[in-house]
């Protein structure tokens, strides 16, 4: 067999020589079974000094190894996630341009809700906070009235127990009345103003009714059912039999419940007259004849309760039975 050798010669035989000189070969050795060797040996590889085993194809740059070690390891990989991250931009990306249609929505849906929030204030006014206010506007007048009566007053002449109908100025209080079933106490005040008397919690006189002194005639009256402290809210419950006091000056006039009309058009004003039409009476007497709107939260008809009064009592005899429980 014939083996190359790096200088390019060849050597045949078996004898002492290149084949068994391992130093010939230039980092070959001979190996085990490799004829012209000895029987433990054949020809195997040996590394050369200085050479990288994981690197066999280095050449005399010292491979790819070699050229990593003298770059410091720094050197980026083709394809790297620092290279890669190197080309994005790093401000922050630009907002795509709404259509006119999304902007329209956007403006619609913001005003929608800016109306509901409104709404619910309003309804929260109506509902609460005018019931507050009105509260406090009747309860001054309704304090005011009694520490007035609580002074003494001169003897009224004959006759001439309360002032006359049209004697009180509109928005004048002159009168409170008691519903002791409902458990409500308002003051009375001259005319039916909705700013000037029902908004301010008072119950108002209609204007050219007849008074409690007088020996006959309807004295009407009207308050709100609902908003604005609500005075008649529970007049419906009223039911014949019930009582009804007027406290004046210097007497308190009861009346009985005798009947009612449970909705009426607001342009009835016959319920209105000296003897109330749709009412129980038929002839003239002293009657009572309070009105409110109809169904609640509504003003689309009217609730009326008709009363006839029963007693007289002047204050120096003190309460009647009626606010006493007697």
């Amino acid at each position: 067999m014939t083996a190359l050798r790096p200088e390019g010669g060849a050597h045949t035989g078996s004898g002492p020589g290149p084949d068994t000189d391992p130093g010939a070969w230039g980092g070959y050795e001979p190996a085990r079974g490799y004829p012209g060797a000895p029987a433990e040996q054949t020809l195997q590889l040996r590394p050369v000094p200085g050479a990288d085993p994981a690197e066999p194809d280095a050449g005399p740059d010292g491979g790819r190894a070699g050229r990593r070690r003298a770059a410091g390891g720094t050197a980026a990989r083709s394809g790297s996630g620092r290279r890669r991250a190197a080309g994005r931009p790093t401000g922050p990306r630009p907002r795509p341009k709404e259509s006119k249609r999304v902007v329209a929505a956007r403006l619609v849906g913001e005003l929608f809700i800016t109306l509901g929030l409104v709404m619910l204030l309003f309804v929260a006014y109506q509902l609460w906070w005018t019931n507050v206010e009105a509260d406090a506007s009747a309860n001054g007048t309704r304090n005011q009235l009694e520490q007035q009566w609580a002074e003494p007053q001169p003897a009224p002449a004959p006759g001439s127990a309360d002032k006359p109908a049209g004697a009180f100025e509109p928005g004048k209080g002159f009168a409170i009345i008691h519903i002791p079933k409902l458990g409500l106490t308002y003051p009375i005040a001259e005319g039916t103003g909705k700013q000037q008397v029902l908004d301010k919690g008072l119950v108002g006189h209609y204007i050219g009714t007849a008074m409690p002194s007088d020996k006959t005639g309807n004295f009407a009256v009207a308050a709100h059912r609902t908003t604005h402290g609500q005075p008649f809210r529970k007049i419906g419950q009223l039911v014949p039999g019930d009582k009804i006091v007027v406290e004046t000056a210097a007497s308190y006039y009861t009346y009985q419940v005798a009947g009612g009309i449970p909705e009426t058009p607001p342009s009835n004003v016959s319920v209105l007259q000296s003897v109330p039409k749709g009412s129980p009476f038929s002839q003239p007497g002293r009657y009572l004849t309070m009105t409110t709107c109809t169904p609640e939260f509504s003003a689309r008809g009217r609730l009326i309760v008709f009363g006839k009064m029963v007693e007289e009592r002047p204050r120096s005899q003190g309460q009647p039975p009626a606010l006493t429980g007697g």
